[in-house]
Order: C-alpha cells, then structure tokens, then sequence
C-alpha cells in the first residue's frame, strides 16, 4: 500500500512517518518544503491513501497562508479529478479554520477544495480541526506553547507569560495518531467529513507553565509524576524529549559508611518511595520495626537472609534470598527485621516503602531480631 504523507518532516508528519515506517507494511511516499511540484503530482497519482499535512502558519507574509494552505491543496485535488481517481485523503485543519484571519481563511478554502473533490470523485474526505497538538518532536518557538515552555524550563532559560489565565485546549500526538491510523486501517468503514480528536485537556498558561516547572525540580525531590492523571503524565514525556542530550543523567545522594550505602532513587506523593540498599559482605543492616510503615526487599544481586519477628514472639522467620532467583519479601508493620548478607560480594536491595521518609516521623524503633 502506497501511502503518501504531504508535510512529512513537520511535527505531526515526523511521528507519523516514524509509527508507518515501524509497521514495515507500508511504502511511504514522503514529500516536504524541498519537493517539485512534479514530485508531489506523481505522489499523489502513485498514493492509495494520502495524508495531507503540510501547511503554512508563520509565514512572513499574508500571501503564504494561502500559497501554502489552499493552492496546495487545490494542486492535489486538481491532479486526483484530471486523473478520475479517488484516492482518500486525511487532511490536518485547524480549529481557526473560517475566522477571519488569512490563516483561517486559507484552511477553510482547502476544506472547500477537499469537500469538492470528494463530492465530484465520490471520495472519502477526513478533514480534522485540530486544536493545539503536544508532543515530542514539536518545534520550540514554532509549534505550540508546550513546545517552547519545555525547552526553555529544561535549560533554566525564563519564560514568558502575557495572561496565566488564557485557556489552551490540548490534544496529545499519540491520541491524533491513533485515530489518523484508525482511518488508514479501516477507511472502508469510517465515515468521512469533519471529524475530531478526543481527548481535548483544557488548562490555563499559568497550569502548563507550573506542571512543567514541578518536572525540572523533580530531579531534586525525587518526586515522580501520578501517571493517573494522563495529562500530566504525557506533558511529562513531551518535556524529557527537550532535555538537553548531555543532561539526560542526573546523580543521586548515595549515604555511605562502612557497611555500604543507602540512596533514595523516587518518592512519590501517593504510592511510596523506592531505595537501594547496598550492604558490604558479613554486613547486617536493619534491626528495627515500624507501627504502621511497611516494606518490600527485592535482592537483585549478591546473596543474604532475611530475618523477621513479631516484636510480641521469640520465633525468628529466616528468607534466604538471591539476585538469582528473584523473590520479593513483604515486611509488614509490628515486625522487626533486618537483612544480612551471606556472600562474598555486595548485596544489593530494592526497596519499596508506602510512604516516603519523613525526617520528622520517621516512625522507626531500634530492635535487635
């Protein structure tokens, strides 16, 4: 199947062009700025399916939005008539589309075109007003709000904000792919028109700008984000796509002694908080209990046991544990436990506790086993 993507190395063009090219099904027929016109009449003639997403919204004249937006569209529709073919066509609007500026009035003209075609060829026509679109690959200063805020908090540079409170409605780059390729897999059955994308985010500048800002000094809490809240958590993977290639490690305060090291690696706000425990060969860390926080110890490496008691009996519980047969070991609240290591190298412990640690209820009693 032939698939023609007009505006390929764009925002949108180059995370479609990427999903395509990973189905390894498709011969993708890519067309951008530097084609020929008669580059772009022998794609069009040689596309089962065309997904129209090239268009002009900064350019430095008025006579652009219409060069850009509505001539090229027309050039496509003129060569799919004179050719009696009809090819569908997934066409990327905006939601400007009919305002009175010359940028909506250019869509509106390519909506026309389309609609045209599709009626005197009898093809199905997919025209969708897009709001805001987020997501990786968007060009700062150029492709949207989310954009430039990203790269700018990820390099301290200041932004600017004219009105916090000026709404922006949002749709995620995935969520459009997702429903481009719905209607590439199953154009027969959709139905063709003004279509939308869902789920629209509505929040104001001064919302975006905050939740990007509590990503740069998450580094530094280590707080992670609620990946419930799906806003929030794709805002997250659009802002680490704009850290800079040599800042995408950071380091981690590691608090050592003589029996080895323990680091805290996320905290978070609702679902507890991840460590590393390294303990040095013959070394026993721990003795102690809690009344209401509880734990989990996973050994991925080295070998060591495990021992617990309930601070009400004599009885010991021993786990023997090992980086090689993983096993997790619950520690639950009125048990006194530490963890020995057995082997001849350092053994290192993930733990997950439900709650992060609080300097000023730390809520932990020394106990020997």
């Amino acid at each position: 199947m032939n698939v023609l993507v007009t505006g390929a190395n764009g925002f949108i063009g180059k995370n479609l062009v990427a999903t395509l090219k990973s189905y390894q099904q498709y011969n993708i027929l890519e067309i951008d700025k530097g084609g020929t016109p008669s580059e772009l009449d022998q794609a069009v003639l040689q596309a089962d399916f065309i997904f129209h997403l090239a268009g002009v919204n900064r350019p430095l004249n008025e006579s652009e939005f219409f060069e850009g937006n509505e001539e090229l569209t027309k050039r496509i529709t003129n060569v799919l008539m004179a050719h009696e073919k009809n090819t569908p066509i997934l066409f990327t609007s905006s939601i400007k589309a009919g305002d009175k500026t010359a940028y909506g009035k250019s869509k509106l003209s390519a909506e026309v075109a389309l609609q045209r075609y599709a009626e005197r060829n009898l093809a199905k026509v997919y025209i969708y007003r897009l709001p805001n679109v987020f997501g990786k690959w968007a060009q700062p200063h150029y492709n949207s709000a989310v954009a430039t805020f990203c790269y700018q908090i990820a390099r301290d540079e200041p932004i600017w904000i004219k009105d916090p409170n000026l709404l922006l409605n949002l749709v995620y780059i995935d969520d459009v792919l997702h429903q481009f390729l719905e209607i590439l897999h199953e154009d027969c059955r959709k139905k063709s028109g003004l279509l939308t994308v869902t789920p629209v985010y509505s929040l104001t500048l001064g919302e975006l700008a905050n939740i990007l800002t509590g990503f740069k000094t998450s580094r530094q809490t280590k707080e992670v984000i609620q990946t419930d809240n799906l806003l929030v958590k794709k805002l997250y993977s659009t802002y680490l796509s704009y850290l800079p290639e040599n800042e995408l490690s950071y380091p981690l305060i590691m608090h050592k002694d003589t029996r080895g090291s323990f680091t805290e690696f996320i905290k978070t706000s609702n679902r507890g908080q991840f460590s590393i425990n390294c303990c040095k060969p013959g070394v026993t860390k721990g003795n102690h209990w809690h009344q209401t926080k509880i734990e989990k110890f996973l050994v991925v490496s080295g070998y060591g046991c495990v021992r617990l008691r309930s601070i009400f009996s004599h009885e010991i519980l021993e786990y023997e544990v090992n980086g090689e047969d993983l096993k997790v070991i619950d520690i639950p609240a009125g048990y006194t436990h530490h963890i020995e290591n057995t082997g001849e190298t350092d053994l290192i412990v993930i733990i997950w506790c439900n709650e992060s640690y609080d300097e000023t209820h730390p809520d932990t009693y020394p106990l020997e086993v």
